[in-house]
């Protein structure tokens, strides 16, 4: 029987197959703090995640400020890669970093499809297979 971490972990492993250039990923709650990642060791996870949910915070502030609406995610694009932060509802995120090749276009896609199902994972402790 696989527990729930083990499902996080191979959802996360699915984003990495189906996406060019990713090479971190870390699930966290709100506030920063590590629920699981899967890295090639680029950045600590616990910074990654702690670092992700500051950029969250900071963009949703500025969605409320602006009055722009609700916010689903943010880019951060650098000389040498990305950094994708995707919320799951109000209580966790996805952070994403990925290197310059990375295909954001399809990013955005997946990033989307693996929140929803950690998201579920996380307020259920089950979902489907991943890669269905």
């Amino acid at each position: 029987m696989t527990t729930r971490d083990d499902q996080l972990v191979a959802e996360m492993q699915v984003l990495r197959d189906r996406v060019i250039g990713v090479t971190d990923i870390v699930v966290a709650s709100a506030d920063g703090l590590l629920i699981t990642a899967e890295t090639d060791g680029t950045e600590s996870a616990e910074g990654l995640a702690a670092l992700t949910a500051a950029a969250l915070s900071i963009a949703r502030r500025v969605g409320r400020v602006t009055s722009m609406g609700v916010l689903h995610h943010t880019v951060t694009q650098f000389t040498d890669g990305y950094l994708v932060a995707q919320a799951i509802g109000e209580m966790a995120l996805i952070g994403i970093l990925g290197d310059s090749g990375t295909d954001v276009k399809r990013l955005h896609i997946e990033a989307k499809v693996s929140a929803e199902r950690i998201g579920t994972l996380l307020t259920t402790g089950s979902t489907a297979d991943p890669g269905d």
